[in-house]
């Protein structure tokens, strides 16, 4: 039984070792003598100068930017625009703005990855949030909320008035009908 296994295992190895090449000298003396005809359609190598240069930050060129470094000069547009102040990062104006911007860049990544349910989940999250802080900003002032809303282009329903038990089931009878 441990002679069947045995040559079985030198069977089995002995067929995984590759055969070998053996070529003909005349064809090995003929691709040696003639030399392959050129193809302008191949591969080429370049040179230094044929490769694109990495611009400065600073200067315009045609190379379109990645969506972060995109992302980042759309954040800070928006803290230019929105803070109150150079440190400015916890009023609300500000806040709702950067989430905006943040949203609209988590939206395009997610037209372009489907399946990433992880950032959908977050993008859930942060529109929730900032509907918080559009409520919280409707109640403390209207005036800033339109204007905020307005520059924004933001969709929000402003919350309403919260209705007590009395006038919620006002429209019903009170006593069952025997």
């Amino acid at each position: 039984m441990q002679r069947f296994f045995l040559l079985l295992m030198l069977a089995s190895a002995a067929a995984f070792v590759p055969a070998p090449a053996f070529r003909k000298m005349s064809s090995l003396s003929s691709s040696l003598t003639d030399p392959p005809a050129f193809d302008p359609s191949a591969d080429v190598l370049l040179g230094s100068s044929d490769l694109d240069v990495a611009s400065s930050p600073g200067s315009s060129s045609d190379a379109v930017s990645p969506p972060s470094q995109a992302h980042k000069a759309a954040m800070k547009a928006t803290r230019d625009k929105y803070a109150r102040s150079d440190n400015d990062t916890g009023s609300p104006e500000y806040q709702v703005a950067s989430m905006t911007t943040r949203i609209l860049y988590l939206t395009s990544h997610l037209q372009s990855n489907p399946s990433d349910f992880s950032t959908r989940r977050g993008l859930v999250a942060l529109v929730n949030k900032r509907r918080r802080l559009l409520n919280y900003l409707f109640a403390e002032d209207v005036d800033r909320y339109k204007d905020l809303v307005a520059s924004l282009g933001v969709r929000h329903k402003a919350p309403g008035r919260v209705m007590g038990r009395e006038e919620k089931y006002a429209k019903f009878a009170t006593k069952k009908k025997s």
